[in-house]
């Protein structure tokens, strides 16, 4: 990623976002999943009011390349994906926390940038999206950081990195014939 973690969060608390870094970059991801057409405009939306809109050349840059870098690591055949979150040198009770941002703010991009009918997912798509509900909705308490805790942490970020690269390539198809239908007046469609 060209964008840390710690950049994103300065760009979105800079600017009045009401979504956090960990949130916003899984609603992106989650959007790029269902949408093939999901734009940099449209996510930028997601993240900051009208009057909170006021973003630098700089801030503005730095939002292109985290949607470029999501998007190209998505829609790439290397599985370089990874969600954006905090550096390994970050407490591990911050990093579980906002993991567990991630994979809300993920749910929410999935479903607000284009809903899928939820019989129309494969069953393997349907599973990881439970996972990532329940990694969401877990209970952070790591008490004495360990170890093991850090091992756990790291194993549910390497599924997660390739539930979600799996769920983008599983759903190409139904992304794809999912986009919007020109806008062709009604008795033009039957001539």
């Amino acid at each position: 990623m060209h964008v840390t973690f710690a950049e994103l969060s300065n760009v979105l608390q800079a600017s009045a976002s009401t979504v956090d870094a960990a949130e916003g970059h899984g609603c992106l991801c989650g959007a790029l999943c269902t949408s093939a057409d999901y734009t940099l405009e449209r996510w930028v939306e997601e993240l900051f009011t009208e009057e909170g809109r006021e973003l630098s050349d700089g801030d503005e840059q730095v939002l292109q390349t985290v949607f470029d870098d999501a998007a190209r690591t998505l829609r790439g055949d290397e599985m370089e994906f990874e969600p954006l979150l905090p550096d390994e040198d970050e407490p591990l009770e911050r990093r579980a926390t906002t993991l567990a941002q991630w994979c809300q703010g993920f749910l929410y991009g999935f479903g607000a940038a284009r809903p899928l009918e939820t019989a129309a997912l494969p069953e393997t798509v349907d599973e990881i999206l439970r996972d990532i509900a329940h990694i969401g909705g877990a209970a952070v308490d790591v008490g004495a950081a360990g170890e093991e805790e850090e091992e756990a942490y790291v194993e549910v970020f390497e599924y997660l990195r390739a539930g979600v690269q799996l769920v983008h390539d599983e759903l190409m198809t139904l992304r794809n014939d999912s986009q919007e239908p020109p806008d062709v007046p009604l008795q033009d469609q039957f001539h």
